[in-house]
């Protein structure tokens, strides 16, 4: 039987190989060897007329082993002589060849996902990526420790969070607002020196955003470290105020 093929569309040898076994839908552990290698020798003699002596030498010399395989399977065997199966090389390199290109296959469909996946920008303010806190939250700063500044400020991020709308929230065009510690700061200033106290509740819980609660914090934060404002609470799980310190 004549078969049509393409050398386009094999890589090698064992490529042309298991299309030949997969069309014969034959089991790769039991090659029909004579039949395989016959068809294998008409797709050697097509390839004679157009393709080049370079890319022809493997498929020829997988031409041989074929043969030398076909011919030692053609030899009558004693009864008692166990010989090894010819076939058995053969078919070892083909199931390895058999999973590298499966395993090529599904690399390539990664990759093909890859390229649909895209990456949301940082949008973090550099302010905030770059700061780092030196105090330690446990410390006391005052009649408070920062353990519970940072208790109020995690439950204010959370109510924030519960107030966006989650339809309304997806439409419109959406533009970063860039905030700034050292405003922060001395606005705080200018507030508390106004009102000489403030409730740090209070001042978290009427930012607008989570970005301006976020930098609202740390400029309290350094208020507190530069020792522009003291703070206190009158008695457990009381109210936590802010002070002016007297320049």
């Amino acid at each position: 039987m004549k078969i049509d093929v393409k050398l386009e569309a094999f890589e090698g040898p064992l490529d042309l190989l298991l299309h030949l076994i997969e069309k014969n839908k034959v089991n790769i552990y039991d090659i029909p060897i004579v039949e395989i290698t016959n068809q294998y020798m008409e797709y050697i003699q097509e390839m004679e007329r157009s393709a080049s002596m370079e890319s022809m030498s493997e498929f020829l010399v997988m031409a041989a082993t074929l043969l030398r395989i076909k011919s030692r399977m053609l030899l009558p065997k004693e009864e008692k002589e166990e010989e090894e199966d010819p076939r058995e090389e053969l078919v070892q390199r083909l199931v390895e060849y058999k999973m590298c290109r499966y395993a090529a296959e599904e690399l390539k469909d990664l990759s093909v996902d890859a390229e649909k996946v895209f990456y949301k920008p940082e949008t973090i303010p550099k302010e905030i990526k770059e700061y780092e806190d030196p105090i330690e939250p446990s410390e006391i700063v005052g009649d408070v420790t920062l353990e519970k500044l940072n208790q109020i400020f995690q439950m204010v991020m959370r109510r924030k969070k519960d107030r966006e709308d989650p339809v309304r929230s997806r439409f419109g065009k959406i533009t970063r607002e860039k905030y700034k510690v050292e405003d922060r700061m001395r606005d705080i200033r200018r507030q508390i020196r106004g009102l000489r106290r403030i409730n740090f509740r209070t001042l978290l819980d009427i930012q607008p955003t989570k970005e301006m609660v976020i930098v609202t914090f740390l400029a309290v934060l350094e208020l507190m470290k530069v020792g522009d404002v003291t703070v206190s609470q009158e008695k457990n799980f009381g109210e936590i105020y802010m002070d002016a310190v007297d320049a």
